[in-house]
């Protein structure tokens, strides 16, 4: 910090003495300092207990316990001088004897705090007033890991600072405050000044933190999913090798949305798919060439009629223009990740790729053979 010097048009250093060089100690001085101006620390926070040491079964001791605007326990730790190395270890303790504590507990934590400085106040009603809420009725206090850390000193080592940063991208909620005197004819001034993360940053890390666990809860999903599909796939197999149908007998169970089977035309199988909102039976025609998969289609589709016919039910044709294949659908609305809906998918795809087959099956092949006959037919020139 520089004074600045208007007559000279300069500045001058202010001087910035250690706390212990001032006689200062985090107990009887920084400790009360925050309990009784916790604004210092940059927000509205409403200290509810000092030296709390109510944990069952530990002698341990925290500095000071608050809530935020939110409802949330800040765990204040105080180190002035220096951090040291335990700080955050000391802390995450701290906060995970804190997430245990019910709305009473919390309550009761407070009027403590209050009727041991012989405050006549009460805790509920000083806590609705700190919320901005008529009463407590309706408000959740200390939700599930909402536990806030907060840590004070002047100096903070890297170990401290490097754990720090790797809690913030794990999503915790942390805060270093580095606290500095200054000493200027004869006055003393504090400074409180929040260095991790830095207020620029604070926003930006928030919004990745909120990203990582979006993208955590993505792929917890996908692997449920992959799961489910395995077994669902397992289930279908064994039906199919009861079944009339011979097309998966050697198959194997997969992770995938589809399960195909050769249709006796190259890359060109019958698949059945598990959706979540459906099942299907189709006939994908998927050829390297993209010509030889519209030639295939198309003469399909011009037996439209027929094969609807024979098939008992109406198609979905997808020529897909604007893709390399072609297919030929017929889908069933269900609940596809609810196990008790798969006996009846089941017995459904059976049923339907076993229409599919005696529908398709000769039509196919001689839809490629006829392709095959027009791209080997020579080109006229004139």
């Amino acid at each position: 910090m520089y004074k600045i010097d208007q007559a000279a048009n300069r500045i001058i250093e202010v001087d910035s003495p250690k706390f212990s060089e001032l006689g200062f100690t985090e107990r009887h001085h920084l400790q009360e300092w925050l309990a009784h101006t916790p604004a210092a620390l940059g927000e509205e926070l409403l200290i509810i207990q000092k030296e709390f040491d109510g944990f069952d079964d530990t002698k341990e001791r925290l500095d000071l316990l608050a809530l935020d605007k939110d409802g949330n326990l800040v765990i204040i730790e105080n180190k002035l001088d220096d951090s040291g190395r335990d700080v955050v270890w000391q802390a995450l303790k701290y906060a995970s004897y804190c997430s245990s504590l019910t709305k009473p507990q919390v309550i009761r934590i407070y009027q403590d705090y209050l009727n041991r400085f012989n405050k006549s106040e009460n805790a509920e009603t000083n806590i609705a007033e700190f919320l901005d809420e008529p009463d407590l009725d309706d408000v959740v206090l200390n939700t599930g890991y909402s536990q806030r850390l907060m840590f004070v000193a002047a100096n903070f080592r890297k170990e401290v600072t490097s754990t720090a940063l790797w809690l913030l991208g794990q999503g915790l909620s942390l805060q270093c405050m580095k606290v500095t005197a200054y000493c200027h004819d004869n006055e003393l001034y504090l400074n409180v000044e929040q260095i991790i993360p830095t207020p620029e940053a604070e926003e930006l890390m928030v919004s990745m933190s909120v990203k990582a666990k979006e993208e955590k809860v993505t792929v917890e999903n996908q692997n449920s999913a992959t799961r489910l599909r395995f077994e669902f796939w397992e289930q279908t197999i064994d039906a199919f090798i009861k079944s009339d149908c011979r097309l998966f007998d050697n198959r194997s169970s997969c992770r995938d949305r589809w399960l195909s089977a050769g249709s006796g035309v190259s890359n060109c199988p019958f698949t059945l798919i598990f959706g979540k909102v459906e099942a299907r039976v189709e006939l994908n025609v998927e050829r390297p060439s993209k010509k030889e998969n519209k030639m295939i289609f198309d003469t399909l589709f011009s037996q439209r009629a027929e094969l609807e016919a024979k098939f008992g039910d109406k198609l979905y044709w997808q020529r897909l223009d604007d893709k390399k294949a072609s297919r030929v659908r017929f889908h069933k609305p269900f609940e596809g990740f609810q196990k008790e809906n798969w006996p009846e998918m089941i017995k459904w795809l059976i049923e339907n790729m076993i229409r599919f087959e005696k529908t398709f099956k000769q039509p196919l092949l001689e839809a490629a053979e006829q392709m095959k006959k027009t791209v080997q037919e020579p080109v006229n020139t004139v």
